[in-house]
């Protein structure tokens, strides 16, 4: 019985600090830009830079440069994959930026530059850029013919000419938003101005809370503050309110559809502020994320009224839709790789990936299947493994794999896209983060840089020239 307490516990410990921690201000944002881009987007302006007919330099480029803009993880990026793929993106490109943005995003290279070393974030950008184009072409020429069901059915009802000026400012909005959330830059974090609030049982409630959720640096568990505990709170109040207020909003406003708005932005701007517990209470300061994240959002209001009521609507409504889809699968993948940590032990990987070898490699995959970690926090993991001896081969074949194949990921996928696309996309993911690993670690072994360069370029060659045979054959 012991044990059965301490899954679940584990479970629930790694859904409450994965709620408190990365859902707001990452995965909220990203949920109103999907909607956006459903409602607000012309399907033809989606088709035109990443539907099959575009240019593979345009739209493949395109895909991987929107991606290392986006500081967000593999559950993040869902909701955003999901609006362009929904408005007419072309299978490969889709999947070069689902793959892209939470492996070698802007924010995830220069972090892990910082705390690797310069080799992981060069090497992690070159593989991940190279490979994930080469898997969204895979996956493009596998699947074309349901593809093309399926964007003829949404050419025959694209319109427009282009996305609107205001269109494009708002959304961009949306984007600056989940920006201040997420960049850990020194002024976003600098303290504006501090207060202390009287709370005498408030250090009573984090030891309590400590003791539910504890920290555990050896398996990532990251806690549970008592901020986290009242934005959960919080977002289970949103969630009551929003099921009305945007649930049946595309028939119209309702006297909810205010106050969950309202609430969103409350509950964004408190995840934004520290919190600290002290002895008399808490100190709550305002950062610069704090005003990043009022001004980002007060900006947002008269954008909103340059739209018709209508767009509005379908804007909530859609918002709503990706929620339902995307965050209950969430939920149960986080609890599943909280079990699962229990049982999967960290120095077994060490372990069996001391060396450059192909079982090593596919242990450092599996690693990030069911020992998932959001984005940024899987890069202190991978460098207490790498002073633990892990090879730098296996790491980065860790650091490749973690961010697409959390378990989260993999139910999110298949919802969006099918089971059978969905899983030979995992199968894509493990076999080129594989082939990475292998690549830089024979690189660190000491083989020349030149023959790595040579081989991988014949290896994109032979797959190029493997998927334009396939293509021609069947245009025949």
């Amino acid at each position: 019985m012991d044990w059965l307490i301490t899954v679940v516990q584990s479970g629930l410990a790694s859904l409450a600090s994965y709620l408190a921690a990365h859902v707001l201000l990452c995965l909220v944002p990203a949920f109103f830009i999907a909607g956006g881009l459903s409602a607000l987007v012309p399907q033809q302006s989606i088709i035109r830079y990443l539907g099959p007919d575009a240019p593979k330099w345009m739209s493949y480029s395109a895909a991987a440069g929107a991606g290392s803009l986006l500081a967000v993880c593999s559950c993040t990026i869902q909701p955003l994959f999901a609006g362009i793929y929904k408005k007419g993106a072309g299978l490969g490109p889709a999947i070069t930026f689902l793959f892209f943005a939470p492996a070698a995003n802007i924010l995830a290279l220069s972090y892990t530059g910082v705390a690797l070393g310069a080799d992981f974030a060069i090497a992690r950008i070159l593989l991940a850029l190279s490979f994930g184009i080469g898997i969204g072409m895979v996956m493009a020429v596998l699947f074309r013919t349901s593809e093309v069901a399926r964007l003829a059915d949404s050419q025959t009802f694209a319109g427009g000419e282009g996305v609107s000026r205001k269109a494009l400012l708002f959304l961009g909005t949306l984007v600056a938003l989940l920006i201040a959330g997420t960049l850990k830059l020194d002024f976003l974090k600098a303290v504006v101005f501090s207060t202390a609030l009287p709370w005498p049982g408030a250090a009573g409630v984090q030891q309590l809370l400590d003791s539910w959720v504890p920290v555990n640096a050896a398996t990532g568990a990251e806690g549970l503050s008592l901020q986290g505990a009242l934005l959960i709170a919080l977002l289970a109040i949103i969630g009551a309110t929003a099921w009305q207020g945007l649930g049946k909003v595309d028939a119209g406003f309702n006297r909810l559809t205010p106050i969950t708005l309202g609430l969103v932005a409350t509950t964004l701007v408190f995840a934004a502020m520290g919190v600290q517990v002290t002895a008399d209470g808490i100190s709550l300061s305002v950062t610069g994320r704090t005003l990043a994240v009022i001004v980002t959002s007060l900006a947002l209001l008269p954008q909103a009224r340059r739209f018709d009521a209508w767009d509005v609507q379908q804007w909530l409504w859609e918002t709503w839709r990706f929620v339902k889809m995307i965050f209950p699968l969430l939920v149960v993948g986080v609890f599943l790789v909280g079990v699962i940590r229990v049982f999967i032990q960290p120095e077994w990987i060490q372990a069996i990936a001391g060396t450059n070898t192909v079982l090593a490699n596919m242990a450092g995959v599996v690693f990030g299947v069911f020992m998932y970690f959001p984005t940024l926090v899987e890069v202190p993991i991978a460098k207490m493994f790498l002073s633990l001896g892990m090879h730098p081969g296996p790491l980065i074949a860790y650091l490749m794999a973690d961010p697409e194949l959390s378990l989260q990921s993999i139910l999110i996928t298949s919802a969006i896209i099918g089971k059978l696309k969905a899983w030979t996309y995992v199968g894509l993911v493990a076999l080129f983060s594989t082939l990475a690993g292998l690549t830089y670690g024979a690189w660190v072994d000491g083989t020349s840089a030149l023959l790595l360069g040579v081989a991988v370029a014949a290896f994109i060659l032979l797959l190029s020239s493997a998927l334009h045979v396939i293509e021609t054959r069947r245009k025949a």
